[in-house]
């Protein structure tokens, strides 16, 4: 029976001439034992492998990069999102026919609208803040001390001083940067000169007042920390020349991405001609460009991988014509063009695949400690990166997002494995007499 069967199979491969053999089967072991044998560098093929190596570096480098970069942008649109939000309201009700004097009534109509947190009268105006030991501009708000505590910037981040008896005195909340830069500190004097005081006969003064600082707070955000000043709302209106009206109401909602919704609501909800600013309108060109910024940086970094992977295609080529005698030797001993093309595959998709692995390992380490990261660098060069004054937050934030991590990976997976396709079918379509005839 054997001896039949054996027959049978010659007879068989005698009547397709033209057919290679059928070799082991895909991706066994004695391919993956070549592929990685091709990844250890002899001394005459050290040229390679600096290539390999370079590739490598490229891929591991620019996923790292794309997940870091994208991370920290993240981390500043949510920071900065959390902070003009935390502070300015979601939806500006302002009024058009008249002044705000129903105010109260209004407010309290607005904030039973499901959906809606708080509504918060206030009045708003600016104003020049000066000591003795510098001045600068500032946005002076007035509210009442429910509606500053009930702030989440505000409330839960009172550095000195207190906020208690705050509507009953003319004490005022300030900024810890407007504090640092005016020297001063909680129970210091600071002196408001706004532009629109008294009406005499000889025209408008200033009205120069002197203040108590009841409480300093940091909100983290530098531009709020240095420009802000809350004073009790019935002061502020005696002040700014609001007798017994308000500047707007702003409106805080449970759902900010969501507005849109909300403003049918509130309109009719405050039962008198009003005009609505969300938050949207509010910060658009800001929040526009550092979407631009994010789509154009992602597009940019995504060139030092599909550089990377165009090494990969290089070095194999070189890698391939090196190995052409051994690539006539297998062909001749029987291993199929299939059996080639998967080994030098595996071979330059080993090179991306572990960059990409290595690249999101390290991204990842650097993403969960980048604020520890920028204080030794900043410690180690005696500079201040990421200033405070240039980017407004405090610290530097970053914010994995779990699809934009897969795209970047997977993206850099793809192109791992179309980068070997070509040198790969190069070395397939080898003839095993030509690579042999000069050796």
């Amino acid at each position: 029976m054997a001896a039949r069967s054996e027959a049978r199979r010659v007879k068989e491969a005698q009547a397709r001439p033209d057919e290679e053999p059928t070799g082991s089967r895909p991706f066994s072991a004695f391919e993956w034992m070549l592929s990685l044998r091709y990844l250890r560098a002899r001394r005459k093929e050290g040229f390679i492998s600096v290539i390999a190596g370079f590739s490598f570096l490229g891929i591991m480098l620019g996923v790292a990069t794309l997940i870091i970069v994208m991370a920290v942008m993240n981390g500043f649109r949510t920071e900065l999102l959390s902070k003009i939000l935390g502070l300015n309201g979601h939806m500006l009700v302002q009024p058009i026919d008249g002044p705000l004097t129903d105010y109260d009534a209004v407010a309290k109509r607005i904030a039973g609208v499901p959906g809606v947190k708080f509504a918060v009268p206030l009045v708003e105006g600016q104003a020049l803040a000066s000591s003795a030991y510098g001045a600068g501009g500032v946005l002076v708000r007035g509210l009442s001390e429910a509606n500053l505590r009930a702030l989440p910037a505000i409330g839960a981040n009172i550095r000195t001083g207190t906020l208690e008896g705050f509507d009953s005195g003319t004490g005022i909340a300030i900024g810890k940067r407007l504090a640092d830069q005016l020297s001063l500190q909680a129970g210091d004097n600071l002196t408001l000169v706004a532009p629109r005081g008294a009406v005499t006969p000889m025209g408008t003064t200033p009205r120069i007042k002197v203040y108590k600082i009841a409480a300093v707070f940091e909100i983290g955000m530098s531009e709020y920390d240095s420009a802000f000043v809350f004073m009790p709302l019935a002061e502020s209106q005696a002040y700014f020349n609001k007798d017994g009206d308000v500047t707007a109401i702003e409106v805080y909602i449970d759902k900010p991405d969501d507005v849109e919704r909300y403003r049918s609501a509130v309109q009719a909800a405050a039962e008198r001609p009003i005009y609505i600013v969300d938050w949207r309108q509010r910060n658009a060109t800001f929040f526009n460009a550092l979407q631009v910024e994010r789509n154009v940086m992602f597009l940019i970094l995504t060139l030092i991988v599909v550089v990377a992977a165009f090494n990969i295609v290089s070095g194999l080529n070189m890698l391939v014509k090196d190995k052409g005698r051994d690539i006539g030797i297998l062909r001749t001993m029987g291993a199929t063009r299939g059996a080639i093309m998967r080994v030098f595959l595996v071979t330059g998709a080993a090179i991306g695949v572990v960059g990409t692995i290595a690249g999101f390992l390290l991204g990842l380490v650097v993403c969960l400690n980048v604020e520890e990261i920028r204080q030794f660098i900043s410690w180690l060069t005696a500079t201040e990166l990421f200033s405070p004054e240039l980017y407004y937050l405090s610290r530097l934030p970053a914010e994995m997002n779990a699809g934009e991590t897969a795209t970047v990976v997977l993206t850099a997976l793809v192109l791992s494995f179309l980068a070997p396709l070509y040198p790969s079918w190069r070395a397939a379509r080898l003839d095993p007499v030509e690579a042999l005839r000069y050796e």
